[in-house]
């Protein structure tokens, strides 16, 4: 993975480990591992995190439920079937666990990626503006990350008008948010959402050389 790359899609978050981790994956022989982790805001509210983490790290770090971690990594999507169904799920994927003297507080990330799909912009009961994004982020591999974002006020106002395949830079924090999904049968089950609640904007006129698959 080259700089750029790796560039793309920087985060770094504060928590606390909720759950023992549950056997995920195998990549060459190394075995990743899903947790949950819970990020409080500012607000003292708290978002729960799923976050993908390799077996070497947790033995390294000899990580429990209730401790409290600062770790760097990207913010990965993938697609899982469920219900006979293609879901696009999110995760942290953890790169490296950072020692007291690195510990950093709060939700940060960094993203650059491309509008793959027509913003969706609305207002609420009480004329709050939003605006809904997905991104399509390059990783190595010819893969993309899809990463759902969200923008408020004068950035929603903005980010509206942008066409499909502009490159934009984002920053904020990672979310999590509970909706309830209503299924043809009427049944009523609670879901929660993962994205990008964007606090800045800027156009990134920069291009690389991977596509992005334009999702519709």
């Amino acid at each position: 993975m080259n700089y750029e790359q790796m560039s793309n899609n920087k985060l770094a978050i504060t928590g606390k480990i909720l759950e023992v981790p549950v056997f995920s994956h195998e990549v060459f022989g190394e075995g990743f591992y899903e947790t949950k982790i819970e990020v409080k805001r500012l607000s003292e509210q708290v978002d729960i995190l799923p976050i993908t983490i390799s077996e070497r790290l947790i033995i390294e770090h000899d990580i429990k439920v209730g401790d409290i971690i600062s770790v760097s990594g990207q913010f990965r999507s993938y697609n899982k079937l469920v219900d006979d169904k293609s879901r696009l799920m999110l995760t942290v994927f953890v790169r490296e666990i950072l020692d007291d003297e690195q510990m950093i507080s709060g939700n940060n990330i960094d993203i650059v990626g491309y509008i793959c799909k027509p913003p969706v912009y609305r207002t609420t009961p009480f004329k709050r503006e939003i605006c809904d994004v997905l991104l399509a982020v390059n990783r190595a591999y010819n893969k993309s990350d899809y990463i759902p974002c969200i923008t408020w006020g004068r950035n929603a106002r903005y980010i509206k008008n942008l066409p499909v395949g502009t490159r934009i830079s984002l920053s904020g924090r990672i979310q999590s948010r509970v909706y309830q999904k209503t299924s043809s049968d009427g049944s009523v089950e609670d879901r929660t959402a993962y994205e990008v609640s964007v606090s800045k904007i800027a156009l990134n006129t920069m291009h690389d050389n991977i596509e992005y698959e334009e999702i519709m």
